[in-house]
């Protein structure tokens, strides 16, 4: 295989094509690189979602401490007894040279709404959202009411499922593990969190289930319409919005704050486009701390933005400016969504409150200033002719591809014109660069050294300045290789 086919099958949306990529090595090959490991960093960067493994099970079954053993560290926090994780929390890992992102998910907690109802908001959330699980189950305890709840769980679900008997620490606990069988999942890997024993075995069958490309879950439709998720806290006007744009009540509106449960889905006609509005529950502080339907409503919101293009992100210029504002904003970004931020209830305010709202953004919202921002009134109707020149903006932002030689001038002229600091006697510069990807815009620098934080924060501003890029987050990924010794 040569490095343009190698490219092509690992690049994700809008990877390079393959005679930019034969420039680009060669670019690599002049600079003295070594062309597979250059290779392998445009694979990485270029590739869409990693696959995404979800570990389910019911509490204190080793959930945490197995996901520490295939991550290599301890980051997920682990303690002995049950509840300790809460928030699902997603990690990097990798085995036999494939790569994946695993997610902790926490069990049920018993004091909510009792076990369907709490096994249904942690659980079935990270199944929906998965390409593949692995079950949980505590050998030396064996298959209780709650596994089985969580069995018909994936069986609905019908996503491939791997099942890891935990806690077999000796040959011993091999009988036990063995009688898993009668869940019906097929075999149950015995397996010590604790101690990584069989684990191996596990991750082999892991890797077998898990797609072997990343399935992209959105710009892969052609014709399709673009799909908007209109996110916020609760009660600052989704739902109004999504009426007032579709000139009909499509959706249940009410004073009390959390009247929207389900994302709602709504193909509507608006400034001649057909889009696609996802009305999702407002993000509540903290999810964890939410109970019953109102928890799961908040995962379901993160699927929906899972799932869209851009995030229209609501909030209520009438007020202030909430920590839970700047959160779901970043939550979007995190996501790599275009994003769109829509200040609402702008008929309310007066000239006062128009002043400190500027000074609140300029504080608070200075990691977005590149979003565009729309002032409406989702009752009055007031400028919702301005929302879909924006969402358009965004995504084109969000699509927007610098070919690898205009930017390699570019980059050029900023090292002469603005080279890093000298640090420790030593001054790093960039070599080349290209983009790697779209949706969001994803870039890999080639460094001689270290590049600091704030060199990278410049460069990405710099970028924006020279490119555009309105309206979406851009991925910046610098890799320090050294040369290959020149053969005298």
């Amino acid at each position: 295989m040569d490095h343009a086919d190698e490219q092509t099958e690992h690049g994700g949306t809008g990877a390079l094509g393959e005679a930019e990529y034969a420039e680009f090595m060669e670019l690599a090959a002049e600079e003295g690189f070594d062309l597979e490991e250059v290779a392998d960093d445009l694979a990485e960067a270029g590739h869409g979602p990693l696959p995404v493994l979800a570990v389910v099970g019911r509490p204190n079954v080793g959930k945490s401490t197995l996901v520490n053993r295939i991550i290599g560290r301890r980051e997920a926090v682990v303690e002995d007894k049950p509840g300790v994780t809460r928030d699902r929390v997603t990690y990097e890992a990798h085995w036999n040279g494939r790569r994946f992102k695993i997610v902790d998910t926490g069990g049920w907690e018993q004091d909510v709404l009792g076990i369907d109802a709490s096994v249904a908001a942690q659980a079935e959330f990270a199944i929906e959202a998965s390409d593949a699980v692995v079950f949980v189950v505590d050998s030396t305890v064996g298959a209780t009411d709650t596994d089985a709840a969580v069995v018909r769980l994936l069986r609905r679900a019908g996503k491939p499922v791997v099942l890891a008997a935990n806690k077999v620490d000796g040959p011993t606990g091999e009988a036990d593990a063995a009688a898993l069988w009668n869940l019906g999942l097929g075999e149950p890997y015995p397996v010590s969190s604790l101690h990584g024993r069989g684990t191996g075995d596990l991750l082999d069958a892991i890797i077998e289930v898990l797609p072997e490309a990343p399935a992209l879950t959105f710009g892969d439709v052609v014709g399709g319409p673009r799909r908007i998720a209109l996110i916020g806290r609760p009660n600052v006007g989704k739902s109004s919005l999504l009426n007032k744009v579709a000139n009909e009540d499509r959706v249940v509106v009410n004073e009390v704050a959390g009247t929207t449960r389900d994302p709602v889905d709504e193909l509507i006609k608006l400034g001649g486009i057909t889009w696609k509005f996802i009305d999702t529950a407002g993000i509540r502080r903290r999810v964890h701390l939410t109970e019953g339907a109102d928890y799961y409503a908040s995962l379901r919101t993160a699927a929906a933005l899972e799932k869209a293009e851009v995030a229209v992100i609501l909030v209520d210029a009438s007020e202030t400016l909430a920590e839970q504002d700047t959160r779901i904003i970043t939550m979007a970004v995190e996501a790599g969504r275009a994003v769109v931020i829509a200040y609402n209830k702008w008929d309310l305010l007066d000239e006062e409150r128009r002043y400190y709202l500027e000074r609140e953004i300029e504080k608070d919202l200075v990691q977005v200033q590149w979003a565009p921002r729309v002032n409406v009134s989702a009752r009055t109707g007031r400028h919702m002719e301005r929302l879909v020149p924006a969402i358009e903006t965004a995504i084109a932002g969000w699509e927007t591809r610098v070919p690898t030689g205009r930017l390699n001038a570019f980059l050029g002229e900023l090292v002469a014109a603005h080279p890093h600091p000298i640090r420790g006697g030593k001054q790093p510069r960039i070599l080349f660069g290209t983009q790697a990807g779209t949706k969001p815009p994803r870039f890999v620098l080639f460094a001689s050294g270290f590049l600091e934080a704030g060199y990278r924060r410049f460069i990405e501003r710099r970028l924006r300045e020279e490119f555009g890029f309105a309206g979406t987050p851009i991925q910046v990924s610098v890799r320090v290789r050294e040369k290959r010794g020149r053969k005298k």
